[in-house]
């Protein structure tokens, strides 16, 4: 298969698959003799992978270690069981970051309903967000 088809069937464009092609996650492919790239049902495979892998936010160097312990016919799962751990920890933390965000955006709404619009001439930008309204 050419890269768009290769793209297509996994649904990750052009400039992504050489990407990763750049970055060591996908091994550079064999050529026609015209220079185009040619893919094989495992390169697929693997860019599912790595699709799937991105989509649950695990970085490209945990991916790569993934797929170089299973290119050295090692079994990844303690690994990815380690990186899932740390995914998981981070998505919590990232929750709460997102909670604490959510709580002071109404909180901010509850001021700015109280306020008057400014008047163009005013210097400020939007007393809504000065800082004596954000605390």
């Amino acid at each position: 298969m050419r890269i768009g088809e290769v793209g297509n069937a996994v649904g990750v464009d052009t400039p992504t698959i050489r990407y990763y092609e750049s970055v060591g996650v996908l091994p550079e492919p064999e050529r026609t003799s015209s220079g185009y790239r040619t893919y094989t049902s495992a390169d697929v495979e693997r860019l599912r992978f790595v699709n799937l892998a991105r989509s649950l936010g695990i970085g490209l160097d945990d991916i790569r270690q993934i797929l170089g312990l299973r290119d050295r016919g090692e079994a990844p799962c303690r690994y990815v069981r380690g990186v899932l751990d740390r995914q998981v920890e981070s998505v919590d933390e990232r929750i709460l970051q997102l909670q604490d965000l959510s709580g002071e955006l109404r909180r901010l709404q509850g001021v700015a309903a109280t306020l008057p619009d400014i008047g163009a001439e005013d210097p400020c930008v939007c007393h809504i967000l000065e800082p004596s309204a954000a605390h």
